[in-house]
């Protein structure tokens, strides 16, 4: 159990959603910023054209590992501040691949570039954090939808740059938007109230980053090296041992980097398996349709137009995608996230088995590409939706990161996959090789048949619950009133599972603490309330035909550990480190005392701990807490 810290902020709430749209934007824009520099890239960094593909795919392999782990620092440090940490490396990648011609420093540069990613499962927590109910859902939508949005609408002006003015304009351009995404978060979005101190898992995150570089290039390099050689068995191999000790090594962690126990849960594990489907099967819209378009018309195929007229085609699919957030946002209402996922999966795969016959004239590419972009919204838009439904209020922020760090592997997988397709089902043209006919078709091929697998995966997923048919009487579900020890707490979520542990129903009570559960079959529930501040309760309750069931909840108070640290002269000792151990020795949280030195824990579980104060010779005590107790802990620190 760990502390939770609280920061009040005068800030409202009103700017909040497009501010972090943008910023959403702005970071998936510098993921494919390189996209209509594809057919140059190798000369221009002096090198191969599979080594080129490195140049997308590193700064998705890094997104992968930034996800997690910015996650995991946001909850400890606060999601604003690592919010603009991601930003902030933005800036620095961009302003390092500007001022470069070569291949490594654009690596590296791209990787900085990459980590930027984890902005949008933070900006999605914040906004669960920071928004009412009523405007939650479509905000959340646009933000999960903000990483095509800004590929899409990006493309047109990346190409507009790149054609009249020098590649590098590119990422002092990026640089720019970076900043300002900084400053407009600096200005508006307020800091989230709840922290989690503890440890941060450094083995979990090598680990994670290990399995993700041994995974792609095995992918990407296995054609080159021959997909039966040792190299490319041995890298696959170690991929899948890394990732086994991984899992073990995060079952075992009390505060893991990803919480694989959240994905146990039916609705969680078939989620993230679409994500990732869905998020391998989107990148063919950015890597195919602008080489296609800009391919010479004399190779048979090619369509011969310009970067700026490639970029336009495609950027309907960002239009499109942002135009189907609201109605995604009434699909998952009337019908529930489920039937959202699963129509957006059909229409991405209708999408690209169209293409395989709308590649021959600029405009049908650009129809395919949007038809495809409005199914990525849609299937995007109820991801979160689906995940905040099957996870308890406190594990909300880890559930999204670890769904946008499975689209992740989708969009890396595809990266390297396409990248792999494109660069080795080639034909001649002059004196150089550029990608054939076969080769667009076949990577079509490849991500309708994601979004089929995908749809499969989907059809599995929990879908809403209807209620009963209407007889002589009529299921209600549960009411009741959700109070602590200073009476009724408001804007608790009270959440009822069923028997085999799927979420049945979520709400948020009242402002009186009261709530109701209605539509609920017939059946026994477990009945799950929580509240900042408090600690959780749970009940079993009966639901049957007829009057709803009552069921009343009673939080408990959150315990309190006061720590005074004076010198040996009895003053007030500021800027000494305190720090709370569980009884197996883990440090759950830690703080420095203040200019009083004082520092207070708050909200606590019953548990017994170890209070340790340190800065001179260390000093400890321990604690036990039970019903909301309140324990004062006075340390006086001596020199070693």
């Amino acid at each position: 159990m760990t502390a939770v810290a609280r920061a009040g902020t005068s800030r409202t709430s009103g700017g909040v959603t497009p501010v972090l749209a943008f910023t959403g934007i702005v970071v998936s824009i510098t993921q494919t910023l390189v996209v209509p520099l594809l057919a140059t890239l190798p000369a221009l960094l002096r090198t191969s054209a599979s080594n080129a593909t490195w140049v997308i795919t590193i700064t998705l392999l890094t997104g992968a590992v930034a996800t997690p782990v910015l996650g995991r620092l946001g909850d400890m440090f606060g999601k604003r501040r690592m919010l603009l940490v991601a930003l902030a490396t933005l800036v620095a990648g961009s302003l390092l691949c500007a001022f470069s011609s070569s291949l490594l420093p654009m690596m590296i540069g791209r990787a900085l570039q990459g980590c930027s990613i984890g902005a949008i499962p933070l900006g999605i927590s914040i906004m669960r954090d920071e928004l009412p109910a009523d405007r939650l859902g479509s905000a959340m939508g646009l933000m999960s939808s903000s990483l095509g949005i800004g590929a899409a609408l990006g493309l047109p002006a990346a190409a507009l740059v790149a054609e009249h003015l020098d590649w590098h304009t590119l990422f002092f351009g990026a640089a720019g938007l970076g900043v300002v995404a900084l400053v407009l978060v600096v200005a508006v979005v307020p800091e989230s109230s709840v922290r989690s101190p503890g440890r941060f898992d450094i083995p979990g995150a090598i680990g994670l980053s290990v399995g993700l570089v041994a995974l792609l290039v095995a992918i990407s390099k296995g054609s080159d090296w021959g997909w039966g050689s040792t190299t490319t068995l041995g890298f696959l191999a170690a991929a899948v041992l890394v990732f086994l000790l991984w899992g073990v090594l995060e079952l075992r962690t009390a505060e893991p980097l990803v919480d694989l126990r959240a994905t146990a849960r039916r609705q969680v594990l078939l989620t993230n398996l679409a994500s990732i489907l869905v998020g391998f099967a989107l990148y063919s819209t950015q890597l195919v349709p602008p080489q296609l378009l800009q391919l010479p018309a004399a190779t048979g195929y090619g369509l011969g137009q310009s970067m700026l007229v490639a970029g336009l085609c495609v950027a309907p699919t960002g239009f499109l995608m942002m135009a189907v957030s609201p109605v995604a946002a009434r699909v998952i209402k009337r019908s529930g996230p489920k039937t959202s996922l699963m129509l957006g999966v059909a229409v991405l795969g209708a999408a690209y088995l169209a293409g395989l016959w709308m590649l021959g004239e600029a405009w049908q590419v650009a129809v395919f590409a949007a038809i495809a972009g409005a199914g990525v919204g849609l299937a995007y838009s109820s991801m979160p939706a689906l995940i905040i439904d099957a996870v308890p209020v406190s594990e909300t922020a880890a559930a999204n990161g670890l769904n946008t760090l499975m689209r992740s592997i989708g969009t890396s997988s595809s990266s390297a996959v396409v990248g792999m397709v494109l660069s080795h089902m080639t034909t001649r043209f002059g004196s150089s090789s550029v990608p054939s006919l076969a080769g667009f078709r076949t990577a079509l091929l490849i991500a309708a048949g994601g979004c089929v697998v995908a749809l499969v995966v989907a059809a599995f997923v929990p879908g809403r619950r209807r209620a009963q048919p209407v007889t002589t009487t009529v299921s209600t579900g549960v009411t009741g009133v959700v109070s602590g020890p200073g009476g009724a707490v408001a804007a608790a979520v009270v959440v009822a599972t069923d028997a085999h542990g799927d979420v049945a129903g979520r709400v948020e009570a009242g402002r009186d603490g009261t709530f109701e559960l209605a539509g609920l079959p017939p059946g026994r529930y477990t009945l799950a309330a929580s509240a900042a501040g408090h600690r959780p309760a749970a009940h079993t309750v009966d639901v049957a035909d007829g009057p709803p069931a009552r069921q009343d909840v009673v939080l408990g108070g959150g315990g309190t550990v006061r720590v005074a640290v004076r010198a040996t002269d009895d003053s007030a000792l500021a800027g000494a480190k305190v720090t709370l151990l569980d009884r197996a020795g883990n440090a759950v949280a830690a703080g420095v005392t203040g200019g009083d030195g004082q520092y207070r824990f708050a909200d606590l579980a019953d548990n017994r701990y170890t209070v340790v104060a340190s800065g001179y010779a260390p000093v400890a005590t321990k604690v036990s807490l039970s019903a909301g107790d309140r324990f004062d802990c006075d340390f006086t620190l001596t020199h070693d």
